[in-house]
């Protein structure tokens, strides 16, 4: 459904038949009775019919009072929502095609999802980008589809398999088919003025497309500085005290499902207002195959919320009018006359389950089914992403000279800092710092050396084991972890024979492997069978390594390769540090001996 869709509302006869409709000359082409509208404006709960022409709503009116109709839609008493839309998501997460996540959301009420394909453009450059176009062509998913503007996230400390600069940026925005800047992570670039980002930020505000943010941690003057440079949103929340802060600010705040751990304070934050700003609107962000296929999409961020103690219409407004309002599309996120017929019947408010959804007035799905399965498109090149050969246990070895030396660690697993050690030399390789885990980055995509980069993890438990993944934000490098240099070997090997993935081993033996042979990120296998696959390996981690809630969790594997957030990360490059631009080719500080 990925085009410049609009513009089918302003069609002169649509109009025509619809205004006759709504007032009573024809006949309406479908009519849906005995429904209870959510008012997004007034907050009401209301009986009331709505008349359908078309993709049209022509009508919102009493009940009873029209019967004139083509067809008519008993609602049974269900709740009449506009559609969700989700204003933040990144399909590659769920480890899926486009119409794999279309058959899995839009049963469950999603009708638009607004998607950040910078994995895929971080992996293949712009035909990553054109790929993904194609392959939300004609899916009764509505794609909103963003230029990447961090390919990679932290140019210069990390190699990703693109680079996209402004030229490029203009260049795509020019479609019709792109909706903004996707998440601008390079924080400290638009902060102090950096001619690169400043010029791919002027892009987007040049385009008169919105310009979307990731502000990790932004307080204060940093804060004010990226705003003024033109970024209007962000979905990085930390606490509630930063949710309050960014509202003030005049932030879009795109409250994201996958930090469920916050939700809870954001609502208590939102009800101590006593009303929902609105700039509040709603993202899922990421959402792992298994969680996508057990409990659904943005409908479980409203679902959420809304157990957590948020109003239900506030949710629903978030998901829907607040969220049609950010991204400019007067034709959703509104039951009135002259809006698009968006519509989802719910069967209530608290467990939000799907039994009729509509997508420009064309029933699509009923009672959590798709009427038909979504078009998937061939990958062609895509499945030969591994440009890298087969690793031995030397290659996650630190080389020094010396019998004792000084090494730079990268302590706790979020919020990162520096931390340092001192350790033995034996035999020309540095043994680990007592507790550090290995963190391994090695480049895949064929335009730089693929010899691992290793660096030392500490506050990450003790691993029996290795982990080795393909999907690494955002350069999505072959990033393993492991407490051992054999199992990282076994499980990295797995990996490249598969075409890319993730796999688990211990005790020199894969335990699972799930293969992404798409691009290394995602599998073209149904949702059920990538889901189970996933689920296998998150329960083969947990023998592995205990986690530590909140925040050493099995998720903070992805994202330790994270260069754009503060802190030290581990990269294909060494250990960098985006706050001071440098780059540790090794993690060996100083020879003590």
């Amino acid at each position: 459904m990925t085009h410049p869709e609009p513009f089918d509302l302003a069609d002169p006869a649509l109009r025509l038949r619809a205004t006759a409709a709504a007032r009573g000359a024809a006949a309406f082409d479908q009519l849906i009775v005995n429904g209870i509208v959510v008012d997004m404006v007034t907050g009401e709960q209301r009986a009331a019919d709505i008349g359908l022409v078309g993709p049209l709503i022509a009508s919102v009116h009493q009940p009873g009072s029209r019967t004139d109709a083509i067809d008519i839609l008993d609602a049974k008493g269900g709740f009449i929502s506009p559609g969700l839309i989700d204003t933040h998501m990144h399909v590659e997460s769920s480890m899926i095609t486009p119409a794999t996540y279309a058959g899995a959301v839009v049963a469950r009420g999603v009708t638009t999802v607004v998607w950040d394909p910078h994995e895929f453009g971080n992996v293949h450059g712009v035909p990553g980008v054109d790929w993904a176009i194609a392959a939300t062509r004609d899916l009764p998913l509505r794609f909103i589809v963003l230029a990447p503007s961090c390919v990679p996230s932290a140019p210069g400390l990390e190699q990703a398999g693109a680079d996209f600069d402004a030229t490029i940026i203009r260049d795509l925005l020019k479609r019709p088919e792109m909706g903004g800047i996707a998440e601008v992570m390079n924080m400290r670039g638009v902060i102090e003025g950096d001619v690169r980002m400043s010029a791919i930020v002027h892009a987007g505000l040049a385009s008169g497309k919105p310009v979307c943010g990731h502000a990790r941690s932004l307080t204060g003057s940093d804060l004010m500085a990226f705003m003024t440079a033109g970024v209007s949103s962000d979905h990085e929340l930390v606490s509630s005290d930063d949710l309050m802060e960014k509202l003030r600010a005049g932030l879009s705040i795109e409250l994201r499902g996958s930090h469920d751990h916050l939700l809870p304070e954001f609502v208590a934050a939102l009800n101590h207002l006593g009303h929902l700003p609105q700039t509040v609107i709603l993202c899922t962000d990421d959402v792992f195959p298994d969680d996508l296929n057990n409990a659904g999409g943005l409908d479980d961020v409203v679902r959420r919320l809304t157990r957590y103690g948020l109003k239900a219409e506030w949710a629903l407004q978030a998901a829907t009018l607040n969220a049609a309002r950010r991204l400019g599309r007067d034709d959703l996120g509104l039951i009135a006359a002259g809006r698009r017929a968006d519509l989802v019947i719910f069967d209530n408010l608290v467990d939000f389950q799907a039994q009729y959804v509509l997508v420009s007035g064309a029933t699509v799905a009923k009672y959590g089914k798709l009427d038909q399965s979504s078009r998937q498109i061939s990958a062609g090149s895509f499945t030969d992403s591994m440009k890298i050969t087969s690793l031995a246990p030397e290659d996650f070895r630190v080389r020094s000279e010396g019998e004792r030396v000084r090494v730079a660690t990268i302590d706790r697993p979020r919020f990162t800092r520096w931390g340092e050690a001192e350790t033995d030399v034996i035999n020309g390789f540095v043994i680990p710092p007592e507790g550090a885990t290995l963190i391994a980055v090695a480049h895949r995509h064929g335009l730089s050396s693929s010899a691992p980069k290793v660096g030392y993890l500490r506050e990450w438990g003790t691993w029996n084991g290795a982990f080795a993944t393909t999907v690494s934000h955002d350069s999505h490098n072959l990033t393993v972890f492991g407490g051992n240099e054999e199992d990282m070997a076994v499980a990295a090997n797995a990996v490249i024979a598969a075409g890319g993935g993730m796999a688990s081993a211990s005790g020199g033996v894969v335990q699972v492997l799930l293969p992404l042979p798409i691009s290394g990120l995602v599998s073209e296998a149904p949702l059920a069978e990538v889901a189970d696959g996933f689920a296998a390996l998150r329960a083969s981690m947990d023998n592995i390594v205990d986690w530590q809630p909140p925040y050493l969790i099995f998720k903070a594997c992805f994202g330790a390769t994270l260069a754009c957030n503060a802190g030290p990360h581990q990269t294909d490059l060494g250990i960098a540090d985006v706050l001071t631009g440098t780059v540790l080719a090794s993690p060996v500080l100083d020879i003590i001996e």
